[in-house]
């Protein structure tokens, strides 16, 4: 069985330095996810952290399942967040990019 090709998805290029923040200031709650699946350990799949995609930034991102991974504290809860959060994830499976989130409430 061949490897797949990797689709490129195009991402705006002024989300390239704050993804390298949120990278340098993850929440404890995304260095805990990242701790158990950098460096293909999980299932051998390989994910980036704090990906820019569109116009938004995921958490946690692989390409190869074309995969988001989100982890969303409490503030997620509100509202506001919840409508910002919906039109991301629309956004993102027009991409061809589905998304899994995970609630932590202890950021």
């Amino acid at each position: 069985m061949g490897k797949m090709i990797r689709k490129i998805i195009p991402y705006n290029p002024i989300l390239k330095e704050r993804a390298k923040e949120l990278r340098q200031n993850m929440t404890f709650s995304e260095v805990k996810l990242w701790n158990e699946i950098k460096n293909g350990q999980l299932m051998g799949y390989d994910f980036d952290r704090q990906r820019p995609i569109g116009n938004y930034i995921v958490d946690f991102y692989c390409k190869d399942l074309r995969l988001a991974l989100e982890v969303d504290g409490i503030t997620h809860l509100e509202e506001k967040a919840e409508e910002r959060d919906l039109s991301r994830q629309t956004e993102l499976e027009m991409a061809g990019v589905s998304s899994v989130r995970c609630y932590a409430h202890c950021q």
